[in-house]
C-alpha cells in the first residue's frame, strides 16, 4: 500500500494535537489541583480532608482515585468491543466522533463544577476519561490504514510530536489564567474552570479538523467471517489467553508488566494530588513540575531505548523498575513543603516514565508470535494495562483511607514494582534459555 496524502497524515496527527490537552490539563495538572482545593478544608496543616457523597464519608483524594478507577474499569470492559468495531473499519469514524464529542463536552461541563456539586464533577471526570481512552482505540487503528509499513514509525512520531506541542501550548495559556487571574478580573478558581472549558473547545474544535480529513473506514472482513461484532473482540481475547499457555516467556512478561505498570500508571495519575494535599506544593509549582516531566520524558525514552540496545530489553526493564522502587521510597520520604525536592523527583520520574512505557510496548511486540492477528494481541495488552490501573487506583485510595496518609499508599506501590521485578527476572531467565529477545 501507499502512504496517504500529506493532507490526510496531517489531519490524523492533528487529532493528537486535539485530545492531548485532556491528558495534560485534566489528568495531570490543573484539574487535580482544583479538585483538591474545592473539596479540601483550606487548612494546610491537614493532609487528608473528607467529603460526603451518597451518605458515606470519603477522603477527598481517595474518592478522586476511585472515580478514575471506575472510568478505567469501563474502558477495560468496552475496549474489546471497540477493537472489534475498529477491525471492521466500516463506521469507526463515527465512533471517533462520538467519543471525541463525549469527552470534550464532559471537559467543558467541568466549568460548572464547584464545592456544591461533587457528584456532578465526578461524573464529568469519568465521562471525560472514557471519551479520551475510547477515542484512542479508533484513532490508533487508522495508522496502518493511512501509512505504509515503512512510514508508520515516522507518521506515529509526528502524531506524538503534534500532541506534545498542542498540549503544552494550551497548558501555557491556562497557566497564564491560573497564575495571573487578576489580569482578567477573575479568581483562581474561575481561572481553573475557564481552563476546563478551553480544553473541551480545543479538543472538539481541532478534533473536527482531523475528522474532516480522515478517510471513511473500509471493512477488512465481512461480519459473517467473525460472528457478532459485539462478541468478536471478547472471543479474540480468549483466543490470545489460550495461546499464552504455549508462550511461557510472553506469559511471564505480561505478568511482570501487569504489576510494575500498576505502579507506573498509579504514580502518573496520583502524583498531582499527592503533591498538592500530602506535600503542600502550590498549584503553580505543581504545573511546573508536570511540565518538567513532559519535557524529560522524551529524551528519557530515547536514552532507555539505547540502554536496551546495549544490555538487552529485559535487563533494561529491570534497571528501570528498580529505579521506580527507589523513587517510591524517595517520594515517601519527601518533606512537606519541599518544592525543590519535588522538582528533583519530577526530573527523574519523567526520565523513567517515558522510557518504561516505550520499552514495555516494544518488548511486548518483540515477544509476540509471528501473526497477522496483531490487533487481538495488542487489545489483550491494552486490557491488561487498564485492569492494572483499576487495581492500582483503588489500592492507592483505599490504603490512604485506612492509614490516613497517601505516603503509605506510595510506599505500598513498592510491592507492585517488586513483584513485577521478580517476574521480569523469571521471564528473563526463561527467555535466555529460549534465546527469543536480547
Amino acid at each position: 500500500m501507499k502512504t496517504a496524502p500529506k493532507k490526510v497524515i496531517n489531519g490524523w496527527a492533528m487529532y493528537d494535537w486535539a485530545n492531548s490537552v485532556y491528558n495534560l490539563v485534566i489528568t495531570s495538572t490543573i484539574f487535580p489541583a482544583y479538585y483538591e482545593a474545592v473539596t479540601g478544608d483550606n487548612n494546610d496543616a491537614t493532609s487528608n480532608d473528607t467529603v460526603q457523597l451518597f451518605g458515606r464519608e470519603f477522603v477527598n483524594t481517595s474518592l478522586y482515585q476511585y472515580a478514575l478507577g471506575i472510568a478505567f474499569l469501563v474502558v477495560a470492559f468496552i475496549s474489546p468491543l471497540l477493537s472489534s468495531i475498529a477491525d471492521y473499519k466500516g463506521n469507526k469514524k463515527q465512533f471517533l466522533f462520538f467519543f471525541c464529542t463525549m469527552g470534550s463536552i464532559a471537559c467543558s461541563a467541568l466549568f460548572f463544577f464547584d464545592s456544591h456539586n461533587l457528584a456532578y464533577g465526578l461524573v464529568c471526570l469519568i465521562m471525560a476519561c472514557i471519551g479520551f481512552w475510547g477515542s484512542l482505540v479508533f484513532y490508533n487503528s487508522y495508522l496502518p490504514e493511512i501509512a505504509a509499513p515503512e512510514d508508520q514509525d515516522k507518521v506515529s512520531a509526528k502524531g506524538f510530536a503534534m500532541g506534545y506541542i498542542g498540549s503544552v501550548i494550551l497548558q501555557i495559556i491556562c497557566f497564564v489564567f491560573v497564575l495571573k487571574p487578576d489580569l482578567f478580573g477573575i479568581t483562581v478558581g474561575k481561572a481553573s474552570q475557564i481552563s476546563f472549558l478551553l480544553v473541551g473547545v480545543w479538543w472538539w474544535g481541532f478534533g473536527q479538523f482531523a475528522l474532516n480529513r480522515l478517510p471513511k473506514g473500509t471493512p477488512l472482513a465481512k461480519k459473517s467471517d467473525h460472528g457478532s461484532i459485539f462478541t468478536y473482540g471478547y472471543r479474540e481475547l480468549n483466543k490470545v489467553w489460550k495461546q499464552l499457555s504455549h508462550m511461557p516467556v510472553l506469559k511471564r512478561y505480561l505478568g511482570a508488566f501487569f504489576f510494575y505498570n500498576m505502579g507506573v500508571q498509579t504514580v502518573m495519575l496520583a502524583a498531582t494530588l499527592y503533591g498538592k494535599s500530602e506535600l503542600n506544593i502550590p498549584t503553580t509549582n505543581l504545573i511546573i513540575a508536570i511540565l518538567i516531566i513532559q519535557l524529560v520524558a522524551i529524551p528519557g525514552a530515547y536514552l532507555i531505548a539505547r540502554l536496551s540496545d546495549a544490555i538487552g530489553n529485559f535487563r533494561a526493564l529491570m534497571v528501570t523498575v528498580s529505579l521506580w522502587i527507589v523513587l517510591c521510597v524517595i517520594g515517601y520520604l519527601l518533606p512537606r513543603d519541599g518544592i525543590n525536592e519535588f522538582y528533583g523527583l519530577a526530573v527523574v520520574v519523567g526520565f523513567v516514565m517515558g522510557g518504561i512505557q516505550s520499552l514495555s510496548r516494544s518488548t511486548y511486540a518483540k515477544l509476540m508470535p509471528e501473526t497477522h492477528d496483531t490487533t487481538s494481541f495488542f487489545s489483550f495488552y491494552d486490557v491488561t494495562e487498564k485492569i492494572a490501573i483499576v487495581i492500582g487506583m483503588f489500592s492507592f485510595g483505599y490504603i490512604n483511607e485506612i492509614s490516613g496518609s497517601q505516603r503509605n499508599s506510595v510506599l505500598a506501590l513498592v510491592v507492585f514494582f517488586a513483584i513485577g521485578l521478580v517476574l521480569l527476572i523469571f521471564a528473563s531467565v526463561r527467555n535466555h534459555k529460549q534465546g527469543q529477545v536480547n
